[in-house]
């Protein structure tokens, strides 16, 4: 029913947002240089790969405890960067997978990026690592790699619930840099806690973008800033309307009440000239009230069944009560 009233709006939006993505989309094919705020987080790969290599101890990913869906494919995306990085310095690193779909992708993608780094020979079976698809299990087997292997980086991206303290707890007992980062908010204030650098909201997605640069991400990336843009506009003008509105003289009020509809009550409501003592307008006669609690009258709860074309009408009962045939 609000679909009849307010729908179109919906609709509206939905596909200016689709326009700003795909005009956005179509100017990163042909620039390069689309401005991303630099997220703080990225700025410690490097420093904690460095670190790394330093101390001659590896680099541990975690890209979550979730299935392969789009968060998983994002950390795999930023974990393909640091793994870059590290095979050009001979860093070793470790991608422990809670999920088996994840553990083939992750094992795919990385063993593509040390063979184009010309370096195939330095992945080896220890690089990525299923552990366990439980998830207490899981969380045992990462700590205690961390803590043999006395790890000198830990990047935490993914969809992380109950274990996520027990990870950053103990990478930060051995003195290790963690960048971490999650979907579940719930987990991110864990994060921030214990972990030196946290990608919050919408860095998360955001990262991949920045990294790999490429262009479907950094316009879908802008496009949706776009889209945040025209809601907040919205807003702000919903808001100025909605006051100027408050302020206007009643001339028409909004009538309720209420039809049997099925064997049932619905509620229907018009507008009629507004009759009384002269007064301003209050919340529930705006605009803005009307666009989110649409107006239904009598007839849009009257549903006639068209008659199929091979469909013989029923015959009409004569006046003593017997049909005519």
């Amino acid at each position: 029913m609000q679909y009849l009233d307010s729908g179109k709006l919906g609709i509206l939006v939905t596909l200016l947002i689709v326009a700003f993505i795909l005009f956005n989309i179509a100017r990163a094919k042909n620039r390069t240089d689309l401005f991303i705020r630099r997220i703080p987080g990225l700025n410690a790969l490097d420093d904690a790969i460095g670190r790394a290599t330093e101390m001659g101890r590896p680099v541990l990913m975690v890209p979550g405890i979730g299935t392969l869906d789009a968060i998983s494919v994002q950390a795999v995306t930023i974990f393909s960067n640091v793994a870059r990085t590290a095979a050009q310095f001979s860093t070793p690193i470790r991608i422990c997978c809670a999920d088996a779909a994840v553990y083939t992708v992750a094992q795919e993608v990385i063993r593509d990026v040390y063979q184009q780094e010309g370096v195939p020979e330095r992945m080896d079976a220890q690089t990525v690592q299923f552990v366990s698809d439980r998830q207490f299990a899981f969380a045992a087997g990462v700590q205690g790699m961390i803590l043999r292997e006395k790890v000198a980086a830990t990047f935490l991206l993914g969809a992380f619930y109950a274990e996520s303290l027990i990870f950053a707890e103990s990478a930060n007992s051995i003195g290790a840099i963690q960048v971490a980062g999650s979907t579940q908010n719930t987990q991110t204030p864990f994060f921030i806690a214990a972990c030196d650098y946290v990608l919050i909201g919408d860095e998360f997605y955001a990262a991949s973008a920045y990294i790999t640069r490429q262009p479907v991400l950094v316009g879908s990336l802008l496009g949706q800033d776009w889209g945040k843009m025209l809601i907040i506009g919205s807003i702000f003008c919903g808001m100025v309307l909605n006051s100027v509105e408050r302020n206007q003289m009643v001339t028409m009020t909004r009538q309720e009440s209420t039809v049997e509809v099925r064997g049932g009550q619905e509620a229907v409501a018009e507008m009629v000239p507004y009759e009384g003592e002269p007064r301003k307008k209050n919340a529930t006669e705006t605009t803005i009230y009307r666009l989110f609690h649409p107006m239904y009258n009598e007839s849009m709860y009257q549903i006639e069944r068209q008659p199929k074309p091979d469909e013989t009408p029923e015959p009409a009962p004569a006046e003593g009560g017997e049909v005519t045939l």
